[in-house]
């Protein structure tokens, strides 16, 4: 089975696409088959071949050394860009969870690693009865926390962290990610962070800086 990671954020746009990337470039310096997996994408647009693709899919599908299908990468995807069952039922679909752990357990057998990217919160609806937070106890896999730093957001990541191991799942660790570049309480944000969530925090990123992990990080 390869190693994988489900990243997750405290809420949409807090930068889970962009660290996803960057863990799969991770693992891919590291000469690791790796591939970058998009359960669920709404906001997507047809591509030149017809299918509907999403920005964050797209983006993966770029960072990762290894061809698969998109309905492996990418099981779901939407045109408008609203909440993933909002937009399902829109579509006329259920979000089925076990399309997605088969996508995922195919995947699992072309690679090394996968890399697989939520969408919104933890807690986002997939369908009438299912959150984000069903999909990552079935896929059962380490979760990395994405906290898009900005004020608010330490009642979130604690509030997501509780989330995460009330259901006995592995929290690998999370990422600081400073979303809003006019936020003075960075620091003091962070060492609050820090003092207060378990796991370790394996990447602090200011404003527009790039991500990297240390090479012993995921062993």
């Amino acid at each position: 089975m390869a190693q994988s990671y489900f990243v997750v954020g405290t809420d949409t746009n807090v930068g889970k696409t962009y660290v996803a990337c960057a863990l799969v470039q991770h693992f891919v310096e590291q000469g690791l088959k790796t591939v970058g997996m998009k359960p669920i994408a709404s906001g997507c647009q047809l591509n030149q071949q017809g299918e509907l693709m999403n920005d964050d899919a797209s983006a993966l599908i770029n960072a990762s050394n290894v061809n698969a299908p998109l309905d492996l990468i990418n099981p779901y995807r939407f045109l408008p860009a609203i909440a993933p069952h909002l937009a399902a039922t829109q579509a006329g679909v259920t979000v089925n969870l076990h399309t997605i752990t088969q996508a995922y357990l195919q995947l699992s057998t072309l690679v090394e690693v996968v890399i697989i990217e939520g969408a919104g919160g933890f807690f986002v609806p997939l369908n009438q009865i299912e959150t984000l937070a069903d999909l990552a106890l079935q896929l059962n896999v380490p979760i990395i926390l994405v906290v898009g730093m900005r004020l608010g957001c330490i009642n979130h990541a604690l509030l997501t962290v509780e989330a995460i191991q009330a259901r006995g799942l592995s929290l690998h660790g999370w990422v600081a990610n400073q979303i809003d570049p006019d936020f003075d309480m960075f620091q003091e944000t962070l060492s609050s962070l820090q003092q207060r969530i378990a796991a370790p925090c394996l990447s602090v990123l200011r404003w527009c800086e790039q991500a990297r992990f240390d090479e012993g990080t995921f062993k």
